[in-house]
């Protein structure tokens, strides 16, 4: 089998995952790591017996790696991702895509036109369990969706260096919203601000309004003293609560309560091989670069917002 030789620009505490996940697939061939600390790249690097960098320019020149992940800090993203694209290699570049709205179109524009695969890490969409949870909405098994509602709360994460709970956190959820009712809102209506942390954001509070009156509510924070991943869509002829960590879904109707059951995977598994799958046989992700830009442009819209303290209209 034909596999892919991949490395990993950023091997902070994301990053390892995925320098360990690209170890274990059978379609990836793990070659190398970068890492602006040496001392952790040189580390990384003699774990899994690859190479190991601090200058990402001198790992793109390698023709033997075809595909990268980008994990480092959100304000380098842009950066990294267009010297990529620009070297001719597939990107995954994990959320959010970009610092700017602004960057985040450039960088999907040049991957149109160097025509190489652009992938975003929204790695919720391949969490099992919201695959269920859509299946079912496809399948009208809750009827007709009118109402979704997500937390995403927990302690200040110490990782964090250059971005906020709303770009870090919510913008999961925002991009699931998207996914889930398979369409983009019209308006967002957003309070956001920080109780804890000078620097950054620590809590969101964003409605998301679409089509024929449906909603969604995104519910994000670093304060709550413990950690919750919780997904409740409101349907005509059920409610249906998922778990996002345990991947457990109860689904309530008027006259009972099931827990359908299904195999507890990996996510980041699940999306890093889609990614190489895509890569190896030529397809669009699941989760592309235009998603990851309008995920950016509803958040940056979700500020404004809460800025003025007024809905604001979205044109996706």
């Amino acid at each position: 089998m034909t596999k892919l030789g991949v490395a990993v620009i950023g091997i902070g505490f994301w990053g390892r995952n995925h320098v360990r996940v690209f170890n274990e697939l059978p379609e990836t061939q793990l070659k190398a790591v970068c890492d602006v600390n040496k001392e952790r790249a040189t580390a990384i690097a003699e774990q899994y017996k690859v190479d190991a960098y601090t200058d990402s320019r001198k790992l793109l020149k390698r023709k033997d790696i075809q595909a990268v992940s980008i994990c480092t800090w959100t304000t380098t993203h842009a950066v990294e991702a267009a010297r990529a694209i620009r070297a001719g290699k597939d990107v995954l570049v994990e959320k959010p895509i970009a610092s700017t709205v602004r960057e985040a179109k450039r960088i999907v524009d040049l991957a149109e036109r160097r025509n190489v695969t652009l992938m975003v890490g929204f790695i919720e969409r391949f969490n099992p369990g919201v695959q269920a949870v859509k299946n079912m909405i496809d399948r009208d098994e809750i009827g007709t969706l009118v109402s979704a509602t997500s937390k995403r709360v927990s302690e200040w994460p110490e990782r964090i260096g250059d971005v906020g709970v709303v770009k870090d956190t919510a913008i999961h959820d925002i991009d699931i919203m998207r996914y889930i009712f398979d369409e983009n809102p019209t308006a967002v209506f957003a309070k956001i601000g920080n109780l804890r942390h000078s620097k950054y954001e620590d809590y969101a509070q964003i409605m998301l309004a679409f089509e024929n009156g449906k909603t969604a509510f995104v519910e994000a924070n670093w304060l709550t003293p413990y950690k919750t991943r919780n997904l409740m869509l409101t349907g005509s002829r059920a409610i249906l609560n998922l778990n996002y960590i345990s991947q457990e879904i109860t689904i309530e109707t008027a006259g009972q309560s099931t827990t359908p059951r299904h195999v507890w995977q990996e996510p980041l598994k699940q999306e890093l091989k889609h990614f190489a799958d895509c890569v190896l046989h030529n397809k669009q992700p699941s989760v592309t670069g235009g998603d990851g830009l309008k995920a950016l442009q509803i958040a940056e819209a979700a500020f404004k917002s809460s800025r003025q303290n007024k809905a604001v209209r979205l044109r996706l």
